[in-house]
């Protein structure tokens, strides 16, 4: 029945697949990223911002600033992989799912671009339901 539905109506499908996926990633950060670090880490990132602008004259402080902004940019990357580890495995049997399924749909070409679409666009709103950082 499901699948009957995806070939009558794929782009409604991918577009609702793409929102789904989108909140349960979403959903997956809510629950193991460490929220409350996450906003220090990128308040210290603009207050750096800010420092960097104004010693724009001065070299050496500017590669301290930098240097320091740099630690604070991996040590983000590092709370960002942990989510990313939990959902790659899924997304990739979704992926390759969603790419036998919509192989013999009028949108075959295109799916993915529907799929990016409704994701980023869901991410944005699932984001800011759920406050993430």
């Amino acid at each position: 029945m499901v699948l009957e539905i995806i070939q009558q109506y794929p782009k409604a499908s991918i577009i609702i697949m793409g929102l789904v996926i989108s909140f349960l990633v979403q959903l997956v950060n809510y629950f193991v990223l460490d929220k409350e670090r996450l906003r220090e880490v990128k308040a210290k990132q603009k207050s750096l911002q800010d420092e960097i602008k104004k010693h724009r004259d001065n070299p050496q402080k500017m590669m301290e600033l930098n240097k320091e902004m740099m630690s604070h940019s991996m040590e983000m990357m590092r709370h960002s992989f942990k989510p990313m580890l939990i959902t790659l495995v899924p997304l990739l049997f979704i992926f390759a799912f969603m790419r036998s399924e919509f192989v013999a749909t009028p949108i075959a070409k295109s799916w993915l671009w529907y799929y990016i679409g409704a994701s980023i666009v869901g991410s944005i709103i699932f984001r800011k339901m759920l406050k993430l950082p």
